[in-house]
C-alpha cells in the first residue's frame, strides 16, 4: 500500500510540473487560432492570470547547437500572446517555464518551429 501510495504522490508531483505547460499551450492555440479579436483578448487575459506579470521575459530558441542556444530577440508574455493573436500562427513549441514560489510562471523559453 505504501508503494502505491508513493507512486500516487509522485504521479500527482509530475501532473502539476506539466499542467501549466499544456495549459499554456492550450492558451497559446485557442489565441492563435481564435475566431474574433474579443474571444482572442478573452484568452489573453486568462492566460496572463498564470504569470507572475504581463512582462514575464518571453525567450524564443531559433538555433541550439553543443548545448549553446541563439535566441531570437526577447519579448514579454503580453506582447507574445498579443503577436499569437495578430498573426494568426501556430504558436512555437514551449520549451521551458521558470516559476515563482506562489506557482506563477515568470519565464517562458519557447523553440521556434519550422
Amino acid at each position: 500500500a505504501e508503494a502505491e501510495e508513493n507512486a500516487r504522490r509522485e504521479a500527482e508531483a509530475k501532473a502539476k510540473k506539466t499542467e501549466p505547460y499544456g495549459k499554456l499551450e492550450q492558451y497559446f492555440n485557442a489565441i492563435g487560432g481564435a475566431g474574433s479579436v474579443a474571444s482572442a483578448n478573452s484568452s489573453i487575459n486568462e492566460a496572463l492570470t498564470l504569470f507572475s506579470s504581463g512582462d514575464a521575459p518571453v525567450l524564443i530558441v531559433i538555433s541550439e547547437s553543443g548545448g549553446q542556444k541563439d535566441y531570437d530577440r526577447p519579448t514579454t508574455i503580453k506582447d507574445y500572446l498579443n503577436y499569437l493573436k495578430d498573426q494568426k500562427k501556430r504558436p512555437d513549441k514551449i520549451g521551458n517555464l521558470q516559476f515563482d514560489s506562489s506557482g506563477k510562471i515568470t519565464e517562458v523559453e519557447l523553440i521556434k518551429q519550422k
